[in-house]
């Protein structure tokens, strides 16, 4: 996958049967599809792929407990089922996640439990294994901090946890394996039409060439997440919004504040919510909070008031609290909820996803969650076929093995997210002693990612490296800080940049990390 082999098939190409803009899990699963049918796909993204929203996730393939509740059968069984499609398609990135609800009365025991299992019923033939009642000593030994006092017992069950942005760069590569055509920092600008009045490409800049290009293309997909009304505003610009935002923050601890391999589920929170903590890359990840927002931003910033909602309502739970000082780092994510009759609240807004056709032809995608990417691109791609007359050839990617699979996989292992990729990355390591050294001593991402990220993987700039090809800004600020001068010092190495990019991409990656920092009041 490299950025300069994308630009030239750009120039080549005359005319595409899709564009994609938006590169993050919607898109990509678009890519993906539209390229397993054999169709001529372009994809458009003007960051980085998976930069907003597709990153920032709980980390969670589930068919969502709090929809159950809602009463939306429809969403959780649909989400079930992709859940054992995504495990079984891409087990190097994803895995089994024992979840336990701790329960303090009677009542809530048999209420959970049964909740549960009706959760597990849903997921049919892909069950991951029926839960089941556990006594208050079962609780503390497979999760030791759980608070004891009044502790009655609690349910245990199983869901999916994955890697959220490693998955979106699996997907790029896959997408990339099967003939398209994937490009970062290349913005719309424009939408193109014919005389009546149809979309027949767009107008997109290469923001790191600073060249404008008019790309041809018989259909258009909008999968911009929480964005997509600024594409509808280039189609029509009396175009009501579709997006209401929503911002849910994490916090990232460390594993002594919850050790043991369980995570742990609070079913309902002061508003209302679930609550989950769970371990990921040897720390803790707890979320997420439901903020509705007016205003739509590219790097969204946790509210102090969104920081002390997590602390407050896990400490309830866990018999080792945790104050602002011991946060390693904070991520704050952005929604794309559909407009509805509940616009006035988040947490009732609907997570299915809804897809739009203008009257010019603009396929517009949003909604839905990264646990149902798959069925939503096959929406999207089915849409666009139909727009574009193109020819009728059915989706097959419910059993497509996505780029690395393997069937050997050693979850202790660095590399084992890279899957098959992991030989090649070794061999990296083996060539050159410097690219065997470790980004941070603290932390098992070595130089020689950084070099496979570059050339392998579309990274652009040290944010790309430090956020999404490793999780590094997000699973510690301060050690990202401390790693980027040397990452950074490699990349000008290797793309051919001079002191001046060194300089200005570690100034622009600090203040990037800045807003991951929790600061004492």
């Amino acid at each position: 996958m490299n950025r300069l082999s994308s630009l030239t098939k750009i120039k080549e190409q005359r005319e595409w049967d899709i564009i994609v803009i938006g590169g993050g899990a919607t898109g990509l699963g678009i890519a993906v599809d539209a390229a397993k049918r054999g169709f001529k796909i372009l994809l458009l993204e003007k960051n980085d792929f998976a930069k907003s929203t597709s990153s920032r996730s709980t980390k969670l393939v589930h068919g969502g407990v709090r929809y159950l509740a809602q009463g939306n059968i429809k969403l959780v069984m649909e989400a079930l089922r992709e859940r054992g499609f995504l495990l079984k398609n891409a087990p190097h990135l994803t895995r089994v996640q024992q979840f336990i609800i701790p329960v303090y009365s009677f009542w809530h025991k048999w209420f959970y439990g049964i909740g549960m299992l009706v959760y597990d019923l849903l997921s049919g033939k892909l069950s991951l294994g029926r839960p089941a009642i556990l006594g208050k000593k079962s609780v503390l030994t497979r999760m030791p901090s759980t608070q004891e006092k009044g502790l009655k017992g609690g349910i245990v069950y199983a869901d999916g946890q994955f890697d959220d942005a490693r998955l979106a760069i699996t997907l790029a590569h896959t997408a990339t394996d099967l003939g398209g055509v994937l490009i970062n920092y290349f913005t719309v600008v424009d939408l193109i039409k014919d005389e009546s009045g149809k979309i027949c490409g767009v107008r997109a800049m290469d923001e790191l060439r600073e060249t404008e290009y008019d790309l041809k293309s018989k259909a258009v997909i909008n999968a911009t997440g929480v964005f997509v009304d600024q594409v509808l505003a280039l189609d029509d610009s009396s175009n009501a919004a579709m997006v209401m935002p929503s911002q849910g923050v994490h916090l990232v601890v460390d594993r002594s504040f919850f050790p043991g391999n369980a995570a742990m589920m609070i079913p309902k929170t002061t508003d209302g919510r679930v609550l989950f903590a769970l371990p990921w890359h040897h720390e803790v990840v707890i979320g997420t909070t439901d903020t509705a927002l007016n205003i739509i931003e590219e790097d969204p910033v946790a509210l102090d008031e969104e920081v002390e909602f997590i602390i407050n309502n896990f400490n309830q739970y866990n018999s080792k609290p945790i104050g602002r000082k011991d946060i390693l780092s904070v991520f704050a994510g952005l929604r794309p909820l559909v407009k509805s009759s509940n616009a006035g609240k988040t947490s009732l807004a609907s997570r299915d996803h809804t897809i739009m056709v203008s009257k010019s032809q603009l396929v517009t995608i949003t909604g839905g969650k990264w646990t149902t990417y798959r069925r939503m691109a096959k929406d999207a791609v089915n849409n666009a076929a139909f727009v574009a007359k193109l020819p009728i050839i059915k989706c097959s990617t419910r059993h497509l093995k996505l780029h690395g699979y393997s069937e050997q996989i050693h979850y202790g292992d660095p590399l084992s997210s890279y899957g098959t990729d992991s030989d090649k990355i070794n061999a990296l390591i083996a060539s050159n002693a410097h690219w065997a050294e470790r980004i941070h001593p603290n932390f098992e991402y070595t130089m020689a990612e950084v070099v496979w990220a570059v050339q392998e993987e579309m990274a652009m700039n040290v944010d790309d490296v430090l956020s999404r090809r490793t999780r590094m800004l997000f699973l510690n600020a301060h050690a990202a800080i401390i790693a980027a001068p040397q990452v950074a010092k490699l990349m000008a190495e290797l793309m051919g940049m001079g002191d001046q990019w060194i300089e200005d991409q570690i100034s622009d990656f600090n203040d990037i990390a800045e807003t991951y920092l929790v600061h004492q009041p």
